[in-house]
């Protein structure tokens, strides 16, 4: 039988079981004494039964131990602060619990967060309906929207949230921006719905530098000033600013209320609003080459250079006896025509497979001018298109309605070798000028285009808020003696520009006139823009007109406006083949 452990037949034996020092375990444990009691009853033939017990008595204490390195750990001074350690609201217990919850979060994050952070990041962002978030022209900035009806600005007052169209079907509102916030700024990013040009436009030959200084608001308005100062060696610094690739519409009405800058006796200003497909880019002159004004979407001799191959047809090539082409333009670009495995056409494809016609057309809502017979103020509001017919003469017999003829008549004006227009010109309210004939009869006129888009479209423009003239699809019609097909109503995602400019090429001017006026103002109350409720297409990259991927195949294009031609833009940006020519 095993004994137990703490019994032995001598005390010896238990010392046996101490370091060798003798000393034993550090303890908590306080006492004056050990005693042992070794019981060792001998079983012995010669000790008889109920022999006695031998005890020994064996002393050891605390005061025989040794001092180790560690008792500090185990004996804690009497004067420690216990409630630094001890109690539900120690300072022990606050750490325990903090380090519980940052465990807690962690986990938590591991395991909720991390999936959550995975997924989000692996989304990509939304332009929220303002196009290019962060990219070419993108401010990053969204507007807010107010019920489901588009971008439209909180101080539109609701009794503009619908209108009667020329149609007479109402119209919901869709966009407006009221101009009611003083000081604001329209260099690139600074602006959600605008952004001002800083460049010349050599295009038209203007006289001035288009300055984003020269663009702010104030007093309600948007407020286009142009100067005679010296920028850029030009004598004059101007104003234009545009919402291109931030907000586009397709059909619908376009609404302004405008106060006209200077005099409407003193000439040679040109204030415009306007719009352009976003395809090309107002002042970049290598986004337009090909594609402006072309509103076309056929396959013929429309779509290349000079509207002629060879000499034909006769009348393209020989538009008089000195043998001028009819047109100047390069071709469509992106044409109809372009070959069928093309990579950079943006689409879409007809049923039989051959490309949508692809453009930057115009529509004026009004370039101001003034009658310098007459000197009185006058807008004229067209559409330009490409290709032309000869003489650049439309057939506005039958295509065309002018409502009052006592202040609206036909434009002399019908095009040249770049641009055929379609245009009337209607004499405005005098007293809307920025220093009206009359003082104190200051005032700001609504100008307005209602438009349906396409073969079977129109345009209707208004002046002081009454229709002025409408030009009818049709008076663009195929031409067989250019050998031309049908030009529709533009039918591209178009764009707003407000610009105030000077340049001989528009017109005359009257320098003497404009010096007692420097600088002049054009001021912009409000813009709005209304679609029927069944037709609604707001936005830059709508499914059937896409831009978005084709702009930023080119985004030196359309960032820089020194590129004037579509050869200066690499050798990665060809000018597309074209079937018709056997390109292919």
């Amino acid at each position: 039988m095993r004994s137990r452990p703490y019994l032995s037949s001598s005390p010896q034996a238990y010392q046996n079981l101490l370091p060798e020092d003798g000393s034993r375990e550090s303890s908590s444990t306080s006492f004056s004494e050990f005693q042992y009691n070794i019981l060792d009853q001998r079983n012995s033939s010669s000790l008889e039964a109920g022999s006695a017990l031998r005890m020994e008595k064996i002393s050891y204490g605390p005061e025989d131990w040794e001092p180790e390195a560690d008792d500090y750990l185990h004996n804690p001074s009497p004067d420690d602060d216990d409630s630094l350690c001890m109690g539900l609201f120690s300072v022990r217990a606050f750490m325990n619990l903090g380090c519980l919850f940052v465990l807690g979060g962690a986990l938590l994050v591991l395991f909720g967060g991390y999936p959550i952070i995975t997924y989000v990041r692996s989304l990509e962002p939304s332009t929220g309906g303002a196009f290019n978030l962060g990219g070419v022209n993108g401010s990053g900035q969204v507007p807010a929207t107010i019920s489901g009806l588009g971008l439209i600005d909180d101080d539109t007052p609701e009794s503009a949230y619908t209108m009667t169209s020329n149609t007479g079907v109402e119209w919901e509102l869709v966009f407006s921006d009221e101009f009611n916030v003083d000081g604001r700024s329209f260099y690139s990013g600074d602006d959600p719905y605008w952004e001002a040009n800083d460049l010349h436009a050599w295009a038209t030959d203007d006289l001035e530098w288009y300055s984003p200084e020269a663009v702010t608001t104030a007093n309600g308005s948007l407020v286009l000033t142009l100067s005679n100062i010296t920028q850029h060696d030009l004598y004059y610094q101007g104003a234009e600013i545009s919402s291109w690739n931030k907000f586009c519409f397709t059909g619908g009405r376009l609404e302004a209320s405008v106060k006209l800058p200077g005099r409407p006796d003193v000439y040679g200003l040109w204030p415009a609003v306007w719009t352009l497909g976003n395809l090309g880019r107002v002042g970049y002159g290598g986004t337009l080459d090909g594609l402006w004004p072309y509103s076309y979407d056929s396959c013929d001799v429309g779509t290349v250079a000079n509207q002629s191959k060879n000499g034909v047809p006769e009348g393209a090539s020989n538009l008089n006896e000195w043998g001028t082409p009819v047109s100047y333009l390069p071709g469509q670009r992106l044409s109809r025509c372009t070959c069928a495995n093309d990579t950079t056409h943006p689409g879409p494809k007809h049923s039989d497979g051959t490309w949508v016609g692809r453009s930057a057309p115009e529509i004026d809502l009004f370039e101001a001018q003034v009658d310098n017979t007459l000197l009185e103020g006058q807008v004229s509001q067209s559409c330009q298109f490409a290709p032309f017919n000869p003489y650049y003469l439309w057939l506005n017999e039958t295509n065309m309605d002018i409502y009052n003829t006592s202040i609206t008549a036909l434009n002399s004006y019908s095009g040249g070798q770049e641009q055929q227009s379609t245009s009337c010109l209607t004499y405005t309210n005098q007293n809307c000028y920025e220093h009206p004939l009359t003082d104190g009869d200051d005032c700001y006129s609504v100008y307005a285009f209602e438009y349906l888009p396409g073969s079977d479209g129109y345009i209707t423009w208004f002046s002081d808020d009454t229709p002025s003239w409408q030009y009818q699809e049709g008076g663009m019609a195929a031409n067989s003696v250019l050998e031309v097909s049908d030009r529709p109503v533009p039918q591209e995602p178009m764009y707003i520009i407000i610009n105030l400019a000077l340049s001989t090429a528009f017109g005359a001017i009257d320098y003497d006139g404009l010096e007692d006026l420097w600088p002049v103002h054009m001021y912009v109350d409000y813009i709005r823009v209304y679609q029927d409720p069944s037709l609604k297409n707001i936005g830059c990259d709508p499914d059937d007109f896409p831009t978005a991927e084709y702009i930023a195949l080119y985004p030196e294009g359309y960032a820089n406006p020194n590129i004037t031609t579509w050869e200066q833009m690499t050798d990665d940006a060809p000018r597309p083949g074209n079937s018709w020519l056997d390109e292919c």
